[in-house]
């Protein structure tokens, strides 16, 4: 397990042994202040513990005071070149900055933008993906490897160090998976900033939701990474349904995990619909627990032992079991029901 250095984030523990952190990005135009804000507020329902929104122009800091009034989790804005609109979010009362130091200028602007950062708490996260490498290391690398990511990010990095600021992270995305997998792997062997883990770039729901819970999946399994954005050309909302159901897949996550049988010849009920609707019944539910959905009474409640609570389908009727043990026998059309109702008396 990788030990990141802690930072804080508006009222937000990152790094140090902290949870993993899962944020995601508004994609409302920036000049449509009231689309933001519910788009926020539909992230903050679903889940997201950091939002992070584009600050285009000076136009566009008007957006941080709006977000900040309707949600309670913190702020990211995300800059391109120009220090003042950074300047101007930290003013705005921003929780954190995303900015690469060596693209806003001479020493100067950079040296006012760690003052700023540091006299207001303010963080700053620093992205770099394989479109954004410096030419010179292309060339000294043949390319947008993961040594070649790695050195850009800790370059940028060395800017503010050099003005004593290290409330740093870092990410370092490729839309490759083996590149950013073997990107972060040397990051984190080379400092001990938190990393904000994504593949950029990841495509469309399907696809962008494969190739994330590949890279993300693999290196959170090895105790790296500290915050993540599953990075989908789809609702915002649909990435942090997604970044809950990774950290759940690796036991990292808070909430029901539900695991059920793929269905076979001797499946006698409507498996499929029966665990889609208790997937959607139990969306909101906060309990730890792992609930079981089986198609059969063969190899059910055997299969599924471990779990906390479950269903095995038989010849039109099915049985409840908890912790591998059948407490009852019930006809099809009342199986979700009585597993609803099992699972609401349970603790926390």
């Amino acid at each position: 397990m990788r030990k990141s250095r802690k930072i804080k984030i508006g009222n937000l523990d990152m790094g140090g042994g902290a949870p993993v952190r899962i944020q995601s990005m508004l994609n409302v135009c920036a000049g449509d202040i009231e689309g933001n804000v519910q788009q926020a507020v539909a992230l903050e329902q679903a889940g997201c513990e950091l939002i992070r929104t584009a600050v285009p122009n000076k136009e566009a800091v008007a957006l941080i005071p709006a977000l900040k009034k309707a949600v309670s989790v913190p702020i990211v804005a995300d800059i391109h070149y120009d220090y003042r609109l950074a300047l101007d979010s930290i003013a705005a009362g921003v929780d954190k900055v995303r900015i690469n130091p060596g693209n806003i200028g001479a020493e100067d602007r950079v040296k006012q933008v760690a003052e700023a950062c540091k006299q207001n708490q303010v963080p700053v996260r620093i992205g770099v993906n394989s479109g954004s490498v410096e030419k010179c290391l292309l060339e000294k690398y043949g390319g947008p490897t993961p040594e070649a990511l790695v050195e850009s990010a800790l370059y940028h990095a060395s800017l503010l160090e050099k003005f004593d600021f290290e409330d740093i992270v870092l990410s370092i995305k490729s839309s490759n998976v083996d590149t950013m997998i073997k990107a972060y792997e040397y990051c984190a062997q080379r400092c001990d900033y938190p990393l904000h883990l994504g593949v950029t770039e990841a495509g469309t729901e399907r696809m962008g939701l494969i190739k994330s819970a590949i890279g993300i999946g693999s290196l959170l399994q090895r105790g790296i990474g500290d915050t993540i954005r599953v990075s989908l050309t789809a609702d915002p909302v649909r990435e942090i349904a997604a970044a809950h159901d990774i950290l759940m897949a690796l036991g990292l996550g808070q909430g029901v995990q539900i695991v059920s049988c793929p269905t076979c010849g001797r499946t006698k009920i409507d498996l499929i619909q029966i665990a889609d609707e208790i997937e959607k019944r139990l969306a909101g539910c906060k309990k730890n627990i792992r609930v079981a959905v089986m198609g059969c009474a063969v190899n059910g409640p055997g299969e599924a032992r471990e779990a906390d609570i479950g269903i095995a389908g038989g010849d039109g009727v099915g049985l409840l079991f908890k912790k591998g043990e059948i407490i009852r026998k019930l006809p099809e059309e009342q199986l979700v029901d009585a597993l609803l109702a099992e699972i609401e008396q349970m603790d926390e």
